[in-house]
């Protein structure tokens, strides 16, 4: 449904800056009816990749098709697929939910019947019923969250762009309005992407892309991420972390990783880790101050991958990348 082929953005340097490449070559594709996470920490690229792909800017080079339709050649044709909400909140909070949803008909010249139905549509699958009297400003982080996805889904959009749109919202509101989106996306079988720090909101998605320094570095279904680390690993948390990681590297041979205070011994399966602790606790018990066994998470997927690019230079292609994103 996106395919984006090669694509690139410089911002243009300054007298006190040089020019910075946000996107470098970036090739990836997002198939009809998946639910698609895009993730990376600040500086990444995704931030410029979504606005390229609503099509508030355009890039230095590369080619993007939505529906089959150039983005950039015919950007009308896409605009009447796409459905867009963004970080910031874009509904009127002094205005009631009925109003807010009147008003984005009248943007799209929705009237009588037809708003009607539209509405009551795009209302189903929220918790607004009963709302709708009720001015945005009263509601919870997460409903008016819905309001604004009630008012995208109006126009009836094949494609869903958003925006860190849980940003701010407290951890219940965050669980509902994910509920409500991914009711949303199961039932219209919609092409949704959603840029997204959270990782705990990528565990139900069908793939997760992650960014670093404009590379796509990983892009593949959050099971395979997780397995590429191992299925457990031994994390421990010691008093010296430095000097910690150094003495399991060169006395004992352990690949290890390190992560803030943590020591984190990856790529590990089933009944492997158990061995591993009792070896460490036995030859280093009183520098440690905890030592556990856990499944691997897609925050250590995180920073297993982007902590390796870093230290090898480049942002390189993996083969998750090359098999994921095909």
């Amino acid at each position: 449904m996106i395919l984006i082929d090669r694509l690139t953005h410089v911002y243009p340097g300054t007298r006190k800056l040089p020019p910075r490449t946000a996107i470098a070559d970036l090739t990836m594709e997002v198939r009809e009816g998946e639910f698609t996470i895009l993730s990376g920490p600040n500086g990444s690229g995704k931030s410029t990749l979504f606005r390229i792909l609503c099509g508030l800017a355009l890039p230095s080079g590369g080619r993007i098709t939505v529906a089959g339709h150039d983005l950039f050649a015919e950007p009308a044709k896409v605009r009447r697929i796409l459905g867009v909400v963004f970080q910031s909140p874009a509904v009127d909070k002094h205005l009631t939910v009925a109003e807010n949803l009147r008003i984005h008909a009248d943007l799209y010249g929705l009237s009588g019947r037809d708003f009607a139905a539209r509405r009551d549509e795009a209302l189903a699958w929220t918790d607004l019923g009963g709302r709708l009297e009720q001015k945005v400003d009263t509601l919870s982080g997460g409903l008016a969250r819905q309001v604004e996805l009630a008012k995208v889904m109006m126009t009836r959009p094949r494609v869903l762009l958003l925006d860190e749109p849980t940003t701010g919202l407290d951890p219940a509101s965050r669980r509902n309005f994910l509920a409500a989106l991914h009711r949303l996306q199961k039932d219209k079988r919609m092409t949704v992407l959603m840029t997204s720090h959270v990782f705990a909101e990528a565990d139900d998605v069908d793939r997760v892309a992650v960014m670093r320094e404009g590379h796509l570095l990983a892009y593949d279904t959050p099971q395979a991420l997780k397995a590429m680390i191992g299925t457990e690993m031994v994390v421990v948390q010691p008093a010296d972390p430095e000097a910690f990681a150094a003495k399991l590297r060169d006395e004992q041979g352990f690949a290890v990783r390190r992560h803030g205070d943590e020591i984190r011994l990856e790529e590990t399966e089933n009944g492997e880790g158990l061995p591993m602790l009792e070896r460490i606790l036995e030859r280093y018990r009183p520098e440690i101050r905890s030592i556990s066994i856990r499944q691997p998470g897609l925050e250590d997927v995180f920073v297993h991958i982007t902590g390796r690019a870093a230290r090898d230079g480049a942002p390189s292609e993996t083969p998750l990348q090359r098999t994921g994103s095909r």
